[in-house]
């Protein structure tokens, strides 16, 4: 018995491999996509800009309100109806969008939301001694909004990755459609060979976690490093740092 288990294993594995390179591929487009899409989305939704808040929240309740099948079957099956050659794409290009915009959709909840986070009173401060919207943001804001932010996109980029197991629907040969091809030619072993599969995902997305948790713990040190080397003994800020002008 362990002999065929052995045997199966050496059989399907090549093909399971590919698989998972080719989830790999698409995961990553998706999480680098659906990151800046979502981190541009959310910056403007987090200072709630009139007119485009608005729109970008329309954008997110309708992504978050449908499922990523049916958002995916729009794409490659809706859009290209339309006649935009712009829009004429193949599954791996179709696929990758999907993946994006459904990332997409998380990621600026997340980001607007820990913006939001932040007390009105540091923009209000900011502004006092003469610093500009964008520099208030990027010196005060985001600094402190990373830290809200780096725990939520874990979650997030692990569901994108199990998302990939659904673009088998337009023909991509990813990780779970090899792992049901390899099962046409071992029937009578379905629960091993997703057995296979699961610890393949497994191995995959524990460090995305992992990756994830070290950053949050190390993102803040070198900034608060370099806020104490910049302050004197009592606390006060050095008179260099009290005139920032634009």
């Amino acid at each position: 018995m362990m002999q065929h288990y052995i045997d199966v294993f050496h059989a399907v594995l090549p093909a399971l491999l590919n698989g998972f390179w080719q989830t790999l591929g698409i995961s990553l487009a998706g999480i680098i996509g659906g990151s800046a899409i979502g981190f541009v989305l959310g910056l403007v939704r987090g200072q709630r800009v009139p007119y485009l808040t608005p729109l970008i929240g329309g954008y997110l309740h309708l992504l978050r309100g449908t499922p990523f099948l049916v958002q995916l079957y729009v794409v490659y099956f809706v859009l290209p109806n339309t006649g935009f050659a712009l829009l004429m794409w193949d599954s791996l290009t179709a696929a990758l969008v999907s993946l994006a915009i459904y990332t997409s959709s998380y990621v600026t909840e997340i980001v607007s939301g820990a913006i939001r986070a932040i007390p009105r009173g540091q923009w209000e401060g900011a502004f006092a001694i003469g610093m500009r919207r964008g520099q208030t943001l990027r010196h005060i804001i985001l600094p402190q909004s990373i830290m809200l932010i780096l725990p939520s996109l874990g979650g997030v980029y692990v569901n994108l990755i199990k998302a990939t197991s659904i673009v088998s629907v337009v023909g991509i040969s990813e990780l779970t459609r090899q792992g049901e091809i390899s099962i046409l030619r071992f029937p009578s072993d379905i629960l091993f060979i997703y057995g296979i599969v699961a610890l393949i995902y497994f191995c995959y997305c524990f460090p995305v976690l992992k990756l994830v948790d070290w950053l949050e713990k190390n993102a803040g040190k070198p900034r608060m490093g370099k806020q104490r080397s910049s302050s004197t003994t009592d606390g006060t800020i050095p008179p260099d740092k009290q005139n920032v002008r634009a």
